[in-house]
């Protein structure tokens, strides 16, 4: 059985539609959630953490819905968002208490433990902590339980680089028993480079392309070279078609590869190039 099953996820509004969004997450394993502001990002990660009620669809997380038992599916699910969710007048200790009498996995000492590796002070309120200590602070909340999913929402923003560095690492080893896994929606896909499994794409609520990291990698070129040598036949094939300086700049599925001769320079992209190359496309009004 898959730990995250997401079956025709559908969310209605007035000026968005999210529409038949469908994936599994297979237990140990880390899925970076991506696309441009506004896709359905942040909308599909509420509807998977029972935030938000779906229009159609259904989420099932180790087999069971929210609609089931709402306090027991919650249980599992380890949410860190950009923003902080504790009240401003609270301290690290004041949280303690609190999520130790509503989570019985809760560990105190565990999260005595993080407070002391990342230098959070238990008696300071969180509205003077800085954004990167709230964004730690939730990060000490959610591994101190014993949770299977953790959903993260831009999770590490704020952050400078060695404490992402840090909490890519812990995700790596949340993951590492086989029995949990990740989601993780980010800008910083670098960061997806390094840790991710799955990449699902997502744009204006529709599922672009979803695919295992390497796969993803291996099924597109990303190709360089003089505008004016591109030939109808291949620029039909091209995705994100973007004139520079220096002539232009386009990805090509990897099928399509006969297509190109010896004039131009090919590449193997990463998921940053794929991404903003088939938003291009999208804007330039074509479809994939």
């Amino acid at each position: 059985m898959e730990l995250l099953e997401v079956k025709n996820l559908s969310k209605h509004y007035k000026s968005f539609d999210l529409k038949n969004i469908s994936f599994t997450l297979p237990r140990g394993y880390i899925m970076g959630y991506v696309g441009p502001n506004g896709s359905g990002k942040t909308t599909t990660l509420n509807l998977i953490t029972g935030i938000l009620k779906c229009s159609d669809g259904e989420v099932y997380i180790d087999g069971r819905t929210c609609k089931e038992d709402v306090r027991a599916y919650r249980e599992q699910i380890g949410y860190v968002g950009d923003e902080s969710y504790f009240p401003d007048n609270f301290t690290a200790k004041n949280i303690c208490t609190v999520l130790k009498d509503f989570y019985a996995t809760f560990s105190e000492e565990k999260f005595n433990g993080f407070l002391q590796k990342w230098n959070l002070p238990e008696k300071k309120q969180v509205k003077d902590f800085s954004r990167g200590m709230k964004v730690m602070l939730m990060f000490a909340s959610v591994l101190s339980r014993d949770t299977k999913l953790l959903v993260l929402d831009e999770a590490t923003n704020g952050l400078d680089p060695v404490m992402r560095t840090e909490i890519l690492k812990l995700l790596q080893e949340y993951v590492m028993d086989g029995q949990r896994s990740v989601i993780f929606s980010t800008h910083i896909l670098s960061d997806l480079e390094q840790i991710a499994d799955y990449i699902y794409f997502i744009d204006g609520g529709r599922t672009i392309l979803h695919d295992a990291k390497d796969e993803m990698i291996e099924n597109f070129l990303l190709v360089k070279g003089e505008r004016g040598a591109v030939p109808p036949a291949l620029e039909r094939e091209f995705i994100g078609l973007e004139e520079n300086a220096y002539g232009f700049e386009a990805i090509l599925p990897s099928e399509k590869a006969e297509l190109l001769g010896n004039a131009f320079l090919v590449e193997k992209p990463n998921i940053d190039n794929i991404v903003i190359h088939f938003i291009k496309n999208r804007e330039n009004g074509n479809r994939v």
